[in-house]
């Protein structure tokens, strides 16, 4: 999966940075250096499934960031980030 271009709506930054004190600076740093991709759920409609990527920022801070994928334009959707949990954490260092 290649991501070429990601967008993240206003009131989902917001939601993320309030909550869980994660900068949308930070998800660009772990969406665009080559985090881990795995299915997560079947979209509602057809072409809008769920995806979460596994990765580090530049400043050490593991995230998990989930994204709608649209392919045909290499875009990432955000709809929501946060740190790894205790058991993501340990799956993403085993790969």
């Amino acid at each position: 999966m290649q991501i070429d271009y990601i967008v993240c709506p206003d009131y989902i930054e917001d939601k993320f940075e309030s909550r869980h004190h994660v900068t949308v600076r930070e998800v660009r740093q772990v969406l665009l250096s080559k985090p881990r991709i795995r299915f997560a759920e079947k979209g509602h409609t057809e072409g809008n499934d769920v995806y979460g990527g596994f990765g580090q920022t530049f400043g050490g801070r593991y995230l998990s960031v989930f994204f709608v994928y649209k392919p045909e334009a290499k875009t990432a959707i955000i709809i929501s980030a946060r740190d790894m949990s205790n058991k993501e954490r340990k799956t993403y260092g085993r790969k």
